[in-house]
């Protein structure tokens, strides 16, 4: 079923969960392997422009998730946890979304000041702010910083669905995993 329901997610957001961590593991492989060419080579080059483009893609999917994300119920967690772990898990739902919405705008923000192309598969996105040399190094500077943090906010996310499925003994992860039986 592609809706959510009361007791799992729909497959639509469950689909966009997965391929979203498939981007996201992209977008950083993408900085990461870099490293292993010189600067100016082709290779680095074909992966930095891959990381804007993957970074943008991120941006275009986390709007599409947050629409599917209003357009049914949230399913329950069963047994219900503690009101403050409630209230953590929305947080940190909120910083990941701040994450995959702010650093792709950053991104572009970057490539914008230093009045560098912005590619998007084939196309060129159009600028953001005009030449701001002071303005890009500031935001990299952030954007590079934040990315670090992105690792911790992501095996974060993933400690506590396996401390919710092992620990607490909930439907956490369950409601989320791409296998198992739509019911409710």
């Amino acid at each position: 079923m592609w809706r959510n329901s009361t007791t799992r997610y729909g497959s639509l957001q469950v689909a966009l969960h997965w391929l979203m961590l498939v981007l996201l593991v992209a977008v950083y492989l993408s900085m990461e392997l870099r490293e292993n060419f010189p600067k100016g080579s082709d290779p680095r080059e074909f992966l930095k422009s891959l990381h804007f483009m993957l970074g943008l893609s991120v941006l275009i999917l986390v709007t599409v998730r947050i629409a599917a994300r209003f357009s049914g119920p949230t399913p329950a967690i069963v047994p219900q946890p503690a009101s403050w772990q409630e209230l953590l898990g929305k947080l940190l739902h909120l910083a990941m979304y701040a994450f995959m919405i702010g650093m792709p705008i950053a991104g572009w923000l970057i490539l914008s000041a230093e009045a560098k192309p912005i590619p998007f598969f084939g196309l060129e996105l159009p600028a953001l702010v005009a030449k701001n040399h002071a303005l890009a190094e500031s935001v990299e500077h952030w954007h590079k910083d934040i990315g670090e943090w992105g690792y911790y906010l992501v095996g974060l996310h993933a400690a506590a669905a396996l401390f919710h499925h092992y620990v607490q003994k909930d439907n956490t992860l369950a409601r989320m995993l791409p296998w198992g039986r739509q019911t409710g």
